[in-house]
């Protein structure tokens, strides 16, 4: 499932996405609620997961513009108002369902197969093509001209987010912050290390590279 995460409180929010990612969910994360809005209106998710308090747009806000825009996926609310008036404003703004913090990580899981049941939703197929290097990341699996290649799930993270923004700069810090999260002690040198892994297993000698180096910056996916 291609999820949307949006919270603002960093430790929650890297433990939030690890998780989901262990039950091999696809997880996008942002920490505000006008990246979320952006987000949400430019790529299609299997489902939202919303903290109410959140800095430029709270989440009540996002919901409420973008059901009005017509916005038909599924929404979780994640807050830690337990008030009855809230929960009902809540569902009134649009939301599908409600989950108080703190929370436990079976009710997360147990709340985003319901929401999946009840919206009569199956989970859409999430592939990304790039010169024909297909990662799907529902099935997990990565396939370059019609051969498989076998991934470490780190590995996959860091190539899923760069098929995603392919053709841009990426720098050594937003895919340490992207791949890694914020309080994992590693440093750039992982990410460079990660990226040499990677081309061992996607580019042979002679062809042209898929990661490019921009010296003293980062890496870029070439489209």
């Amino acid at each position: 499932m291609h999820i949307l995460l949006a919270e603002d409180d960093r430790r929650l929010g890297t433990l939030i996405s690890h998780m989901l990612k262990k039950e091999h969910h696809t997880v996008e994360w942002v920490t505000n609620g006008k990246d979320a809005y952006d987000y949400a209106s430019l790529t299609t998710y299997d489902l939202l997961i919303l903290d109410w308090m959140m800095p430029e747009l709270d989440g009540i806000d996002v919901c409420l513009q973008l059901r009005k825009e017509s916005y038909n996926g599924a929404i979780l609310m994640l807050t830690a108002r337990d008030a009855l008036d809230d929960r009902v404003k809540g569902l009134d703004a649009g939301a599908d369902d409600y989950l108080l913090k703190p929370f436990a990580f079976e009710e997360l899981f147990a709340r985003i197969r319901a929401l999946t049941r009840r919206s009569g939703q199956s989970i859409q197929k999430d592939v990304i093509e790039v010169r024909g290097l297909i990662l799907d990341c529902t099935e997990h699996t990565v396939m370059l001209n019609g051969e498989k290649i076998h991934l470490t799930p780190r590995e996959f993270q860091l190539l899923e987010l760069m098929m995603r923004n392919a053709g841009q700069v990426l720098t050594r810090e937003i895919i340490l912050d992207r791949v890694w999260g914020f309080d994992n002690e590693v440093n750039t040198n992982t990410v460079d290390a990660y990226i040499k892994l990677l081309r061992k297993k996607l580019e042979n000698p002679g062809d042209p590279p898929f990661i490019q180096n921009v010296r003293g910056v980062g890496y870029k996916l070439e489209v």
